[in-house]
C-alpha cells in the first residue's frame, strides 16, 4: 500500500494514526463486551476504518456527516464523548436516544452528525436537504453522507443523486464497497463494473479509490471539499474496502472465500498505516505502546462511567410527550380592523401559504410543477415572482427523496413544505414519512419541521390513482399530526398553524372542495389551534362526527331534514383528536354516527368508534354507527363513483340510528 504524505505535517500524520487506532481498539473491546453479554448487538467496521476517519478528518467540525452503523470512526473523530457512546450502546439515559434506539441510530446537533435509520436509503435524501440549506445560506459548507454498495440498489439512492445533480448540491456521496450486502456478493447485486459508474448517469463526477488507504481517503475528500466550496456540486466517491467481521456478529464470515479474506487481511488499514509511519520514523514501538495505553485508559474510564450509570427508568408521560417536539401555540387572531373576502378553499390555502412564507423567510416549498406552472391546482401560481425559484422549487418526480430532503432542511434550520401532486402519490414517499419524520424527535430529539400538503378525495372522476382518502395511513403513525379542514377559513388558519408547528403535519385538502366551497375569510395572517374540533350545529337526538367532504354532505342532509336535531362536529384535526368535544356530545345525545369518505375497513372512524365505546359505553342508547365508502378502489365512471361514496348511504344509516 503506497502512502503519499506530501504536504501533510508530521503532527497531522500522527493525529490521523491516533484517530484510526481509537475506533479499532474500541471495536475490539466491544466484541469482548458482546461475548460477555454487556451489549446486545454490534455491527463491526473492522477493516474499513480508514474511510470514516479519513472523511471526518478532512471535514470541518461544523459540517454535517451522515454515517452508517460501521462508521464508529466518524463519531470518535468528531469528538463525541466515549462515555456517551457507551451509554448509547447500553440504552442508558446519558446516550443520545434515551434508550429508545441503539448503536448509531441517532444524531447530534452538537457534533453535527446524523446517524442512519435501518431503511438505509432515506439518509441520502436527508443529506440533500442539509446540503441545500448550506447552499441557500452560502456558508461554503460541504455535507458528506455514507452508504454501502448494497444500499445503491435502493430507489432512494438514485433519487437522491438525481436531486443533488439537478440542484448542484454541495454533497459528497460516499459508498463503502466492501463486497457484500450482508452475505450477498456484488455480482448478485449489480452489473456495472464499479458503483462509481452509476454517478456518471446522473451527470456528476464519480471516482473510485482505495478505501483502506487512510491518506488517499483524506487527500481525496480534502481536494473534493475545496472544489465544492468554490463551486457547489455533488460527487459520488466509491471507496473499495472490506469488513473483517460478519454483517453483525451472529452472521459470521463463512460465506467469504478464504483466499479473498486473506488478501484483504493483508490490506488492513490500521496495520498498513502504522507500518508506513514506522518507515517514516514517526512511530516507534515505545510510542505505539504509549498511544495504545492512553486510548485504552480512555476507553476503560468511559466504560466505567457508563457501567455505573443506573438503568433507564420508564415514564409513560415522558414517552408520550417526546413523540412531538415541544410547541407552545400562540393564538394570532386576525386584527380587529381586518377585512374579509369571500373566497374558495383553494384561494384560502394559497393565501395562508403565501402569508406564512412572508412571515418565515426560512420556509421553502417543494413539489412537482409548482414553480412557473403554479401546481396542478394553481395554489402556488405567481409565487415564483414573489419568492423566487430558490424557495419555490420544482422537483423531479421522486417523492421519497424530496420528503427526505425536507427532513434535511429541517435539521439545518429551515421549514419545509412539500406538495404532493395528489395524495395518492405519497405512497412513493411513505417510508421517510412514517420511519423518519414521525420518529426522529422520539429517537433523538430532532424536530421535523415539515408540512406535507395532500390534495385528496374523490368526487371529481379521477379514478383509482387520484382519488383515495388515505388519511388513516398516517393517523396510525405516532409522531405525525394529521389535519383535514372542510372550510376555507379553517384551511387558512390551520395551514398557518401547521407551518408554525415544528412537528411533521400531514395537511389534507379535498380536491372536490377546492373550487366549490366559498366563505368569508380574513385577508390578514391568522392561525387556528391544531387539535380543536368545531361544533357546527347543536341538537339533542344524535351526534354526527365527520371531517372533510363528509361535513358538507352531512350539512346537506340536515338542511333537507330540519326535524333531525343533531350535534354536528367537524373534527378539522384527526391527530391530535379532540376527544373531549366528541365525548361531551355523545354523553348528551346518547347516539352517534361517524361519517367519512374513506372506506369503512381501516378508516379512521374505527378508532373513533372504539374510543367512544370504551369511554362512553354507559351513555349509549344504540350501537356506534359508521357511515363510510365501499371497501373498493375509487372508480372512474360517475355512476360507479357515486355508488362508491359514503354520501349515498349516510341518510339511510342516520335514519336507522335515530329509529333504533
Amino acid at each position: 500500500m503506497l502512502f503519499n504524505r506530501k504536504g501533510i505535517p508530521d503532527e497531522q500524520l500522527l493525529d490521523l494514526y491516533k484517530s484510526i487506532l481509537k475506533p479499532r481498539m474500541i471495536e475490539e473491546k466491544m466484541l469482548i463486551l458482546l461475548r460477555q453479554g454487556k451489549i446486545s448487538k454490534w455491527f463491526s467496521g473492522i477493516g474499513q476504518e480508514a474511510i470514516a476517519v479519513g472523511v471526518s478528518s478532512a471535514m470541518e467540525q461544523q459540517e454535517y456527516i451522515l454515517p452508517m452503523h460501521r462508521n464508529l470512526g466518524v463519531f470518535t473523530t468528531k469528538g463525541v464523548p466515549l462515555n456517551r457512546l457507551f451509554s448509547q450502546f447500553q440504552g442508558k439515559m446519558n446516550g443520545f436516544t434515551k434508550g429508545r434506539d441503539r448503536s448509531f441510530h441517532f444524531g447530534s446537533q452538537e457534533y453535527k452528525v446524523v446517524g442512519m435509520i435501518s431503511h438505509l436509503g432515506p439518509q441520502l435524501g436527508v443529506a440533500d436537504g442539509i446540503a441545500l440549506a448550506n447552499k441557500l445560506k452560502d456558508n461554503k459548507q460541504v455535507t458528506a453522507v455514507f452508504t454501502g454498495e448494497g444500499g445503491t440498489s435502493e430507489g432512494d439512492f438514485h433519487e437522491a443523486l438525481n436531486v443533488a445533480a439537478v440542484w448542484d448540491l454541495p454533497v459528497i456521496f460516499i459508498v463503502e464497497n466492501n463486497g457484500y450486502g450482508l452475505s450477498t456478493p456484488t455480482n448478485e447485486q449489480f452489473r456495472c463494473q464499479q458503483i462509481a459508474d452509476k454517478g456518471k448517469g446522473f451527470g456528476m463526477e464519480s471516482y473510485t479509490i482505495d478505501g483502506n488507504n487512510l491518506l488517499e481517503v483524506y487527500r481525496t475528500i480534502s481536494k473534493l471539499r475545496a472544489e465544492i466550496q468554490k463551486k457547489p456540486k455533488p460527487v459520488l466517491l466509491e471507496c473499495m474496502t472490506f469488513r473483517m467481521r460478519g454483517h453483525e456478529e451472529a452472521s459470521g464470515i463463512k460465506y467469504v472465500p478464504k483466499k479473498k479474506f486473506d488478501n484483504w487481511q493483508d490490506k488492513d488499514p490500521v496495520q498498513n498505516y502504522e507500518q508506513f509511519l514506522i518507515s517514516e520514523k514517526l512511530l516507534t514501538p515505545e510510542l505505539i505502546e504509549e498511544i495504545k495505553e492512553q486510548i485504552k485508559a480512555d476507553i476503560n474510564s468511559a466504560l466505567d462511567t457508563a457501567f455505573v450509570e443506573e438503568e433507564i427508568k420508564s415514564s409513560t408521560e415522558q414517552e408520550l410527550a417526546d413523540m412531538y417536539s415541544p410547541f407552545d401555540f400562540e393564538e394570532q387572531p386576525p386584527a380587529a380592523n381586518s377585512t374579509t373576502t369571500n373566497i374558495r378553499l383553494v384561494d384560502a390555502i394559497s393565501d395562508g401559504l403565501k402569508q406564512s412564507m412572508q412571515k418565515y423567510p426560512n420556509t421553502l416549498v417543494m413539489g412537482q410543477d409548482i414553480a412557473e406552472y403554479g401546481g396542478v391546482f394553481k395554489i402556488t401560481e405567481g409565487f415564483v415572482d414573489e419568492f423566487g425559484k430558490e424557495r419555490i422549487r420544482n422537483t423531479p418526480i421522486c417523492e421519497s427523496a424530496i420528503i427526505s430532503t425536507a427532513m434535511g432542511l429541517s435539521i439545518n434550520g429551515f421549514k419545509a413544505i412539500v406538495e404532493m401532486q395528489f395524495a395518492d402519490f405519497v405512497s412513493s414517499g411513505f417510508n421517510p414519512i412514517v420511519n423518519y419524520l414521525a420518529k426522529v424527535h422520539y429517537r433523538w430529539g430532532q424536530a421535523a419541521d415539515v408540512v406535507v400538503r395532500m390534495p385528496t378525495g374523490a368526487g371529481v372522476g379521477a379514478g383509482p390513482f387520484h382519488s383515495q382518502s388515505n388519511e388513516a395511513w398516517f393517523t396510525h403513525t405516532p409522531g405525525l399530526k394529521v389535519v383535514y379542514p372542510a372550510f376555507p377559513a379553517d384551511a387558512k388558519g390551520l395551514l398557518s398553524a401547521a407551518i408554525e408547528d415544528p412537528n411533521p403535519v400531514m395537511f389534507f385538502e379535498h380536491k372536490a372542495l377546492y373550487r366549490s366551497i366559498y366563505q368569508e375569510v380574513c385577508d390578514d395572517y391568522y392561525n387556528l389551534e391544531i387539535g380543536k374540533a368545531n361544533l357546527l350545529k347543536v341538537g339533542h337526538d344524535v351526534t354526527i362526527v365527520c371531517y372533510g367532504a363528509a361535513v358538507h354532505w352531512a350539512l346537506e342532509v340536515l338542511q333537507k331534514n330540519p326535524k333531525i336535531s343533531a350535534d354536528l362536529i367537524d373534527l378539522r384535526t384527526l391527530v391530535p383528536l379532540d376527544v373531549n368535544t366528541i365525548f361531551t356530545s355523545v354523553k348528551k345525545t346518547s347516539k352517534v354516527i361517524i361519517f367519512h369518505e374513506d372506506c369503512e375497513i381501516g378508516g379512521f372512524g374505527s378508532d373513533i368508534s372504539a374510543l367512544i365505546s370504551e369511554h362512553c359505553f354507559e351513555y349509549l342508547d344504540a350501537p356506534v354507527m359508521r357511515s363510510a365508502s365501499l371497501n373498493t378502489g375509487v372508480p372512474f365512471a360517475k355512476n360507479l363513483e357515486d355508488n362508491f361514496l359514503a354520501k349515498k348511504y349516510f341518510k339511510q344509516k342516520l335514519e336507522s340510528l335515530l329509529a333504533y
